[in-house]
């Protein structure tokens, strides 16, 4: 029930962040694909929805209130969607916000990722009538074809699956998670649909790091941009509800608090 935000070893500080935010380098797109959407599709047929929710706008600060963050494992900026999972009303609105999007793209099909794609995808199929599938990590599901092994923030880790008739060729894919990061995990799923000859029409997560979309080479980290381009899917798009600029929601951590948490 957590969204991950930057590692301080990563990150070294959190004014290292703040240096960063203020001199961001911006990816230059058509201004219909600027709200929230971090590159633009062509293989994949994208149809530029409307702009009735944008990233970061009035819906997104509402819902960003409800995600918490607090520190864990050293990372400054742990966050739980936990928050919003505890607010029906909350979590409705974020199904509602994506069921509109996607119905405006129009997909085929709606893949979750291991695990919190599993909460997150399967209210929005319903809304959607259309079928849910898992992709899960490796030696979970009978009769599954995996992807290679690919980097994260936290590491590396070993590829992942989906059944081998999970996708049709030429089906229209939704990729969805919780959040995106340096995109590891997304770059995985996209080999995957395009291994059984489908197209993914977008990457949709609730929280977007945009901090990591392509960062200033001296910066020390990652670029999602970069990864994306080196395994030719740079034009798959990516859109984040929510970003790093609105979640600003100190979480109140009781006398009590403990840092238990295992590897994430």
């Amino acid at each position: 029930s957590y969204l991950w935000c930057y590692p301080a070893l990563q990150l070294h500080s959190f004014s290292h962040r703040q240096a960063y935010t203020r001199h961001h380098k911006k990816i230059i797109m058509p201004p219909e694909l600027s709200k929230g959407t971090s590159t633009a599709s062509s293989s994949a047929s994208l149809v530029i929805p409307s702009s009735k929710y944008e990233q970061d706008g009035p819906e997104a600060r509402e819902i960003a209130k409800h995600m918490p963050y607090f520190p864990f494992k050293g990372i400054p900026r742990f966050y739980d969607i936990g928050g919003f999972l505890a607010k029906p009303d909350i979590f409705q609105k974020i199904v509602d916000i994506f069921a509109h999007r996607y119905n405006e793209i129009g997909i085929d099909v709606i893949a979750g990722l291991d695990a919190r794609g599993f909460i997150l995808g399967p209210p929005i199929a319903l809304a959607l009538k259309k079928p849910f599938i898992m992709m899960r990590k490796k030696g979970k599901m009978p009769n599954s074809v995996h992807s290679e092994s690919y980097q994260t923030e936290y590491g590396g880790r070993e590829g992942m699956t989906v059944q081998r008739n999970a996708i049709n060729k030429g089906d229209r894919v939704l990729v969805i998670d919780d959040l995106v990061a340096t995109g590891g995990t997304l770059s995985s799923a996209i080999s995957l649909v395009h291994m059984l000859g489908g197209n993914v029409v977008e990457c949709a997560c609730v929280v977007e790091l945009k901090m990591f979309i392509d960062p200033p080479a001296d910066s020390g980290l990652p670029s999602r941009k970069k990864l994306f381009d080196s395994q030719n899917i740079g034009h798959v798009p990516v859109w984040g509800l929510v970003s790093e600029d609105v979640l600003t929601n100190e979480a109140e951590l009781p006398e009590n608090y403990v840092d238990d948490g295992e590897e994430h």
